[in-house]
């Protein structure tokens, strides 16, 4: 099913809609957003081209070194984003408008915009082709100057710098369909990703930070209930004995990569250890049957409520509901944790996820 944007009887709205067709990297869907972004969001309707470079960089963050998808084996956004991250010693959880402000001030630096020129030499001029079409970027650059065809913007050169300047005619356009046009952006590049990380869950949740997480209330309610009524309570990693509400709550398998908090994968750890496993993997021989077993004692209980936790159908996923976990014997058990966690660490690994022990 192929999305389409609103249409205009007064603009070239079906040349806008031809942008993204046999799309072979992510940058068309970057340099959109960012574009919108700039022109409506801040109000622009001139700017330089490494202004709209930074914030593709900026929205490209998360994804790349956060959520660790793959853009593709050819994507040199990817590799720019992943090197900028390495030798500048950026925090990959770092806040969007930080990073811009941290970006506005590399790219002064002379070796920063080698790595991210290779931005300006195709992405520019690739997007008015449905408009203009000519493979010619000089040619580009001369036709773009009378907005030819209606073409969402034109180009100029000004000493070394390529400037982009939005055609007045489709600033209402863009104001009045902006929420629009930023989820049509989103629904290409998720497709486009979803294609390249078949096996990886969530992708349309890994396309930007979410500012708020869950405050997990539920689950801490699980696992509280768990310790009141006898259930021995360790942290996996330090053995350190737990009690009710002086816990953090680790996502065993990194938020990152599972992008849920579905009970299973959450587990009382001393608070002392988030910070250094962080979006790490957990050794699986290791730590796996602590997890499993932990969790069979803490169904028993629930189980043996008056009142059955909701909550506790979160265990269907793995195959099994609550009351067959709580009946497994040793083996059953981590053989039902296993074939759940084990191909969901492969996928993390191979995705660049390393792996940690206490």
């Amino acid at each position: 099913m192929k999305m389409l944007i609103p249409q205009s009887e007064q603009l070239t709205t079906r040349y806008l809609n031809r942008v993204f067709d046999n799309t072979v990297a992510t940058y068309k869907y970057y340099w959109f957003l960012s574009i919108l972004d700039l022109f409506v969001k801040q109000g622009k309707t001139r700017m330089n081209v490494w202004e709209i470079m930074i914030h593709m960089v900026a929205h490209a963050w998360y994804p790349v070194n956060y959520f660790r998808l793959s853009f593709g084996n050819s994507e040199s956004l990817y590799r720019a984003i992943l090197t900028l991250q390495r030798e500048n010693q950026i925090p990959i959880n770092i806040r969007i408008p930080d990073l811009i402000t941290l970006l506005e001030q590399l790219v002064q630096r002379p070796e920063i915009r080698k790595q991210l020129n290779f931005l300006q030499q195709n992405v520019p001029f690739r997007f008015l082709r449905p408009w203009i079409n000519t493979s010619d970027d000089r040619e580009m650059v001369l036709r773009s100057q009378t907005y030819e065809n209606g073409c969402l913007y034109r180009l100029e050169r000004m000493n070394g710098t390529l400037w982009v300047e939005l055609n007045p005619v489709w600033l209402t356009y863009l104001q009045e369909n902006y929420d629009i046009l930023t989820s049509f952006a989103y629904w290409g590049l998720t497709n486009f990703l979803q294609n390249r990380n078949p096996n990886v869950p969530n992708i349309s949740g890994k396309l930007i930070r979410q500012e708020e997480r869950s405050p997990l209330t539920a689950q801490r309610k699980f696992w509280n209930t768990a310790m009141n009524r006898g259930v021995e309570v360790r942290c996996l990693y330090t053995n350190q004995l737990l009690v009710p509400g002086h816990y953090d709550l680790d996502h065993f398998i990194p938020w990152s990569f599972v992008s849920h908090d579905l009970l299973w994968n959450l587990m009382p750890a001393d608070s002392s250890i988030n910070s250094s496993k962080s979006n790490k993997l957990p050794d699986l021989n290791l730590y796996l049957p602590r997890l499993a077993e932990a969790h069979q004692q803490a169904i028993k209980v629930s189980l043996g409520e008056p009142r059955k936790d909701k909550i506790l159908e979160d265990y269907l996923s793995l195959g099994h509901t609550p009351q067959e976990i709580a009946d497994m014997d040793r083996e059953h058990l981590l053989d039902c944790f296993s074939q759940t966690f084990t191909p969901m660490t492969q996928i993390a690994l191979n995705m660049g996820f390393e792996t940690w022990k206490y």
